[in-house]
């Protein structure tokens, strides 16, 4: 049963409060509802899920558990920790058990990774400057890693990479995410748009 609902500021999405004492992060585009995230947010009944009006990625949320949470939708999961390496490879790491990977090696990206971002609003996606490799999108869960494209494999040493994230994107008219990202020996900064589709802003 749905308890609760507000708009983000860019009427973009809504967060609904649940009577199982979740959270749902609802799509609205073209007439058309998709739960993007949804998650356990309390103990008992959720009456209150708000957005935060001036930073869009937060959501507040209130229950009978007399608990008041505020979340982040950057986070796809507050126990997970990606790290990148010299030696090619992502990993995944969950800091409650921090002894050892979640996966021994996640994924072989081939080249130093420098640099690892997780977008800013679709779960389990990252951007990895890869040195001599150019820049890659992968999708990213406990179970496996998806290279979803490479760009810019001829880079001179990938170093920066990051998404465009804040008011700004939530200006932007196309359905994309945009992304910049800097190279090392050609002094070069690029400005781009990843093809796959899951980058479809909400």
């Amino acid at each position: 049963m749905c308890l609760c609902l507000d708009w983000n500021p860019s009427a973009t999405s809504i967060s609904v409060g649940l009577s199982d004492s979740s959270v749902s992060i609802v799509s609205f585009s073209e007439s058309q509802l998709d739960v993007i995230q949804e998650w356990e947010a309390h103990e008992f009944e959720l009456w209150a899920a708000s957005f935060d009006i001036h930073q869009p990625q937060l959501v507040y949320t209130g229950s009978d558990d007399c608990k008041f949470i505020c979340w982040d939708l950057r986070d796809d999961d507050p126990n997970i920790l990606l790290t990148r390496s010299y030696d090619e490879y992502l990993r995944l790491w969950d800091v409650r058990s921090i002894s050892k990977t979640v996966n021994e090696t996640l994924f072989c990206l081939g080249s130093g990774v420098w640099r690892v971002k997780h977008h800013p609003y679709v779960p389990g996606v990252v951007l990895a400057a890869c040195m001599h490799n150019g820049f890659a999108v992968v999708k990213i869960d406990e179970e496996k890693g998806e290279l979803m494209e490479i760009h810019a494999k001829n880079s001179t040493l990938a170093y920066g990479a990051d998404w465009q994230g804040g008011e700004l994107y939530q200006k932007v008219k196309q359905n994309s995410t945009v992304v910049a990202t800097c190279s090392f020996y050609d002094l070069l900064l690029q400005i781009w748009i990843p093809e796959s589709c899951i980058f479809k802003r909400p």
